[in-house]
């Protein structure tokens, strides 16, 4: 996984609320292989009917808003289930930075072993990107992971997240790699535990025993 330390980038609106997983990727597309892309699925039912035409267009599909890599949306994005398909369908599509008030505490996480970055920002200051975004459609977005900051036109906002996690997207570090970062730790620990305590080693023909 790549580290993630700063974007800069287009970025949408999504003026809605409690967008769950199921809206982010319906069920139905789970079962479908990621070798061809889940981005094709994202938010399917805002977007198409039953018959697969657009119904509606949402600022995803405004052409002022094509190739964003920032989406900022309102309260509690990614509530739900736990469908790690609903990460896949917004990396899929292009995007590597969610904006919001909240998110679901397991998408959160899903979303940094993807490489996402989940940004909590106040209430307000979401309303106040989303407002931007509408009135300068095409405006970029400066997200400064280390720093937790995010820069739109002459404001800046802060923004929180969680440590382990933009320690994780820092590093671009998945679970193995947190793993393996004790290495030291655990090679220390297997060595004074063996003098400590020589019985309770396994018994291992290469070793002698």
């Amino acid at each position: 996984m790549n580290p993630f330390t700063t974007l800069a980038a287009r970025a949408c609106p999504l003026p809605l609320a409690n967008v769950d997983t199921d809206q982010l990727v319906p069920a139905r597309f789970l079962k479908r292989s990621r070798a061809t892309g889940y981005g094709g699925f994202l938010l399917h039912d805002l977007r198409f009917g039953a018959d697969g035409q657009a119904k509606s267009v949402l600022p995803l599909d405004d052409p002022r808003y094509k190739g964003a890599q920032i989406l900022v949306a309102r309260r509690n994005f990614g509530g739900g289930s736990s469908r790690e398909g609903a990460v896949y369908a917004l990396a899929d599509f292009g995007i590597r930075c969610i904006i919001a008030p909240s998110f679901g505490d397991i998408f959160s996480s899903n979303c940094v072993m993807n490489g996402l970055l989940p940004a909590r920002v106040k209430e307000s200051d979401a309303e106040a990107l989303l407002a931007h975004l509408e009135q300068f459609a095409g405006a970029a977005i400066n997200v400064d992971l280390e720093a937790q900051r995010i820069v739109c036109g002459n404001r800046v906002y802060d923004f929180s997240i969680d440590s382990f996690f933009k320690t994780k997207l820092l590093n671009g570090w998945d679970d193995v790699d947190v793993t393996l970062s004790f290495s030291e730790e655990m090679q220390a620990f297997q060595s004074r535990d063996a003098a400590e305590r020589p019985w309770a080693r396994p018994i291992r023909a290469d070793r002698g025993d």
